[in-house]
């Protein structure tokens, strides 16, 4: 396989990649649908990459018993469905990465499982020098503690001078305040902080990783890019999926716990947080902290006038009658779990006093979008006293991060003609039209950093505490769930939300 590394995988931590240092990764949960998926498309984009080194390899681990060789075809059979649809299966490429598959039938809570894990990996220190071991959990959450305090027993997560152990660790991390902080605990009691990689495919996403580069290697925006300029910040993560098969998962979770403290909360502390003093992980999650720490706590009626839930009632999309959320399968008919939430936050520091940012996240909605908006202030109408200009257009930054990444940016021109009249117009840029990047599934920046040892992207332990203490107080005090049609914008009530302040949500149909 052509091992020169393809520049269609972005891989931010290295201006020329090289290849992840040799390395196992054992993915506990190796027949679920995460690997499928996500992970092994992930490895195969890197594979084309060349950005895992010769010593790679990977373990499955699962409780189904499965050989080597059965496992492999199991991967292969998927690959062909997920990765056809992402850019196309290499074969060359997964051949290369097929050969170095391997399987290990256990399960998470027998001692056993790491025993033999354990001498699987002494076999391949004595025949192959490599004792690196990175840990994916791709498990239901109940099994984190239970696997990390597994491998620690086994002694899987010692290091030495020639060998390092990482642990990668899926979301939901806890369901509250009081059991992020138990599980950190435990977690933090049995390995170091710096082994632990907490991931959020979000911040795999080009346009989340490019806003740093946006913010703080452009001099046209930083100096705006504060309370004097900054009018509000509307941050959007809209489905037009239903909960589907997941209402079992969905019924004690709802989108609150879902999407907010994770994904949302990313999303605000990468566009908040202060310049750090250097790229390294360290620096960069410290400043994320400290902004999401600095949130003004819901309390009492602010709570009330700040927050909206909601629930989709039967509706339609693309023309396609949808069911209502009560309707769907394993949900109360009775349910009160929101499918949608609305907040307006405010950030206590110098740089956002006053400037409210408000967040969205719903299924069943008009449009599947993912988005960050910077409305700046508008410029005083007063110059335009006396012509045919009413209202000025507003300017507002716009990062796309998905289904398309880019970032637009909306500006006043002057219409052609004798009059003064003024018409929005916008300046876009994509990535996948400048760039020509390849597509992938989002997970390939995140793998080649936990592989690599950089956990810039990856949440520390007291940046997901403070997400979610931001949102605890809505979690004692839920207010009303409020329905809305499938197919539209979401409730009457979030609309309200910003026209209260007198501004709108951007629309997204």
């Amino acid at each position: 396989m052509d091992t020169t590394p393809d520049r269609g995988i972005h891989v931010p931590s290295a201006s020329s990649p090289a290849p992840a240092p040799p390395c196992t990764l054992v993915i506990f949960g190796a027949n679920g649908d995460l690997t499928r998926r996500l992970l092994m498309p992930s490895l195969h984009n890197l594979a084309m990459a060349g950005l895992l080194a010769d010593g790679f390899a990977v373990l499955g681990v699962d409780r189904n018993a499965r050989t080597d060789e059965a496992w492999q075809e199991q991967q292969t059979d998927s690959m062909r469905d997920y990765a056809g649809g992402k850019g196309g299966l290499d074969e060359e490429g997964w051949a290369w990465l097929r050969s170095r598959l391997a399987y290990l039938t256990g399960s998470f809570e027998d001692p056993e499982t790491y025993r033999q894990l354990a001498a699987w990996a002494a076999r391949r220190r004595e025949t192959e020098g490599n004792a690196n071991l990175v840990f994916y959990l791709a498990t239901p959450p109940r099994f984190f503690e239970v696997i990390i305090g597994g491998l620690a027993e086994a002694g899987l997560m010692g290091e030495g001078p020639d060998a390092f152990r990482r642990i990668v660790v899926e979301k939901p991390f806890g369901t509250d305040l009081a059991s992020a902080k138990a599980l950190n605990a435990r977690i933090l009691g049995l390995v170091e902080e710096r082994q632990v990689f907490r991931i959020d495919h979000f911040l795999g996403k080009e346009t989340v990783q490019n806003i740093l580069a946006l913010r703080f290697a452009n001099g046209l925006f930083e100096p705006l890019w504060r309370r004097d300029h900054i009018d509000h910040v509307q941050i959007t993560v809209a489905e037009t999926v239903g909960v589907g098969t997941r209402g079992r998962f969905y019924e004690p979770t709802g989108a609150l716990r879902d999407m907010v403290p994770n994904h949302l909360m990313q999303l605000l502390a990468m566009v908040a947080m202060e310049p750090p003093n250097t790229l390294g992980a360290d620096a960069i999650r410290a400043e994320k902290a400290k902004v999401v720490q600095a949130i003004r706590p819901l309390r009492g009626d602010d709570l009330a006038r700040a927050v909206v839930r909601g629930q989709y009632r039967a509706g339609a999309l693309r023309g396609e009658a949808v069911p209502a959320y009560r309707e769907e399968a394993n949900v109360a008919p009775d349910s009160a779990t929101e499918t949608y939430v609305a907040l307006r936050l405010e950030i206590d520091n110098w740089r956002w006093a006053g400037v409210p940012f408000y967040l969205r996240t719903g299924k069943r909605l008009a449009a599947r979008r993912t988005e960050i908006a910077i409305h700046l202030k508008q410029a005083p109408h007063a110059l335009f006293r006396g012509t045919a200009v009413g209202a000025l257009p507003p300017n507002v930054l716009v990062l796309h991060i998905q289904p398309e990444e880019g970032v637009s940016l909306g500006l006043s021109a002057k219409v052609p003609g004798p009059r003064m009249r003024l018409s929005g117009v916008r300046m876009a840029f994509d990535y996948a039209g400048h760039f020509g990047v390849r597509p992938s599934t989002g997970y390939e920046t995140l793998l080649y950093d936990a592989l690599s040892g950089d956990a810039s992207l990856f949440q520390r332990a007291d940046n997901v505490e403070a997400g979610w203490a931001a949102i605890q107080p809505v979690l004692d005090a839920p207010p009303p769930v409020q329905d809305y049609a499938a197919g539209g914008e979401g409730p009457e009530a979030a609309e309200q939300l910003l026209a209260c302040d007198g501004r709108h949500w951007l629309p997204l149909g």
